[in-house]
């Protein structure tokens, strides 16, 4: 009877796909993608990479991989039809990887089309998790992908710039969902007028712009309150150093529902430490390399808080 169970929930599982992004590079987010992806696949978890950083690919140096002769750019350049040929066995069990784009400029930016096809594809693999690590900023490509995951992580530096970079990536991120579900052109050039915060019609807010669409068309504005509550990113603060700097997601936090209406989750922190750089140049992921420490718990805590659907709380600190 129990393994008809277990049968049962294997058969009903369906993959997540979880989106790595951050509002500027150099944050680490291929870092914090490749160590919670060894996590996971260390916990019995089939997993797999996907390097999704197309124009500064390099997912595979993190896991101490040198550069693939079959990349995503193969996939997407239609040099392979079935993307599941250029997924790469790494040497950590249950853990495969599939590169970014090495060869060609255009692969930085790619059509509707190509862009259709990968997210089409990728859902047919086989795994538990797909992790995708996203490029910096905010482009729609970026941002779609961002979107079209089940759990959408946003990585910030405890530094004014990564902050205020952070804030414009989810409010770029909100609208996009918006318009994705808008078909009036007046309401979409609304929506895109929005965004600018010194636009001259008052809408400083997305509740600011509800209330301007109710009075275009109400029921999508109904629309737009459903979203607003669907929308729910998650926040890890990277290279902390103070409890000021932990404080920083809590912070963001309460910012986000005060001034967007928007739930972010703050799964966890990763803590500022040597053996983080020493790990990146001698090309050995940090969590094999040093396994016991903080860095590596950390990440520990923040898939714990993933799989459990957990965030962080004041009451774990202390």
């Amino acid at each position: 009877m129990i393994e008809r169970m277990i049968d049962l929930q294997e058969a009903l599982w369906k993959k997540e796909i979880w989106a790595i992004g951050g509002g500027k590079g150099g944050i680490g987010k291929s870092l914090i993608t490749g160590n919670i992806g060894i996590t996971l696949a260390r916990m019995k978890k089939k997993v797999l990479l996907v390097d999704a950083d197309l124009g500064g690919a390099n997912l595979h140096t993190t896991l101490g991989i040198g550069v693939p002769e079959m990349t995503l750019s193969d996939f997407l350049n239609r040099r392979v039809e079935n993307i599941s040929d250029v997924i790469i066995k790494t040497a950590i069990p249950n853990l495969n990887l599939i590169s970014g784009a090495q060869d060609f400029l255009d692969a930085a930016n790619p059509n509707f089309a190509q862009k259709t096809r990968f997210l089409r594809h990728l859902e047919t693999l086989d795994a538990d998790y797909i992790l995708l690590d996203l490029g910096a900023g905010t482009s729609f490509n970026i941002l779609d992908f961002f979107l079209f995951s089940d759990h959408g992580i946003l990585v910030v530096l405890p530094e004014p710039t990564a902050i205020e970079n952070a804030y414009r990536f989810i409010k770029s991120a909100f609208y996009r969902r918006f318009k994705k579900v808008v078909a009036n052109q007046n309401i979409k050039d609304l929506i895109d007028a929005a965004m600018d915060q010194k636009n001259t019609m008052g809408i400083r807010t997305p509740y600011d712009l509800i209330e301007r669409v109710k009075g275009m068309e109400r029921e999508v504005g109904e629309i737009l309150e459903m979203e607003v509550l669907k929308f729910r990113p998650k926040l890890v603060v990277n290279q902390v150093r103070t409890k000021n700097d932990v404080q920083i997601g809590f912070s963001m936090k309460s910012a986000c529902q005060k001034y967007f209406g928007i739930n972010l989750e703050y799964l966890g922190y990763v803590e500022y430490d040597d053996c983080v750089w020493q790990s990146i140049r001698s090309k050995r992921p940090l969590v094999i390399e040093y396994p016991y420490s903080r860095p590596s718990r950390c990440i520990e805590r923040i898939v714990h808080n993933l799989l459990r659907k957990e965030q962080l709380t004041l009451s774990m600190l202390y």
